[in-house]
């Protein structure tokens, strides 16, 4: 299928994509999957966390919890700006790290060197910010087993876990908005509570805006990693002659 810049769809991919979101759905519950849901409410901590940093605060601490819970403890200059990027950047981050996630393997095909970021990325979190053991212990250990796959896996297999890691972070995007900030119980202590307390917006508000967001961007950003425009200048080999005896 082709659009009118002249990108086609790939069908291939999409069906990929599909099949992978699926899997992640049927087996949610399943034992399995609990370091990849750790995994991503560590980027949702550490959305906070860069915020912070780029605001022109610090980060005291960041804490994993067994039970999918996570917390950041950061100081931050003073104003409601401020605590507006940094409230913002837990959800809005982790629809950011998925939509890099889908593009970086779908699009650029950045297989061994998503995989060796992730590494770099948890080592620090690990050695700078962890609060207790569990977060030290779980940070440096998915750094070390990024780290040999991005090194010793064959290429197909990393490409395989990216891709099932980038639709796995979409759909824990989708459920964390969905029970974090629809839920009226949980969003009494969520980040969008934070902010109806500094800012007098409701929390419904903070909530609708996060969730259109983070629905934009990751849509944006499936619709470019699945269509792929026609190379420019690529001419096909010359056939050759027969020749003449």
């Amino acid at each position: 299928m082709r659009t009118a810049s002249g990108a086609t769809l790939d069908v291939g991919r999409l069906v990929l994509l599909v099949l992978l979101v699926g899997a992640s759905w049927y087996f949610w519950y399943s034992p399995l999957l609990w370091p990849v849901k750790v995994l991503v409410v560590m980027m949702h901590e550490s959305g906070h966390a860069i915020a912070s940093l780029l605001v022109g605060g610090s980060v005291d601490r960041v804490h994993l919890q067994v039970n999918e819970g996570g917390t950041c403890f950061s100081r931050l200059p003073p104003g409601v700006f401020n605590r507006i990027v940094v409230s913002s950047a837990g959800y809005l981050g982790s629809a950011v790290a998925g939509a890099l996630l889908m593009l970086a393997t779908f699009r650029f095909r950045l297989g061994r060197a998503v995989m060796g970021a992730a590494s770099v990325w948890l080592g620090v979190m690990g050695f700078f910010y962890a609060g207790d053991l569990f977060t030290l212990a779980f940070c440096l250990g998915m750094a070390a087993a990024m780290g040999l796959g991005a090194r010793f896996l064959p290429s197909g297999v990393v490409d395989a876990l990216n891709l099932f890691l980038a639709a796995f972070t979409a759909l824990y995007v989708v459920f964390d908005l969905r029970d974090d900030l629809w839920n009226s119980a949980v969003r009494a202590q969520s980040d969008a509570a934070i902010l109806a307390s500094e800012t007098w917006v409701p929390s419904i508000v903070w909530a609708a805006l996060w969730t259109l967001l983070s629905l934009l961007l990751l849509g944006v950003s499936a619709y470019w990693a699945l269509h792929a425009k026609p190379q420019a200048g690529v001419r096909m080999p010359p056939v050759a002659r027969a020749r003449r005896v």
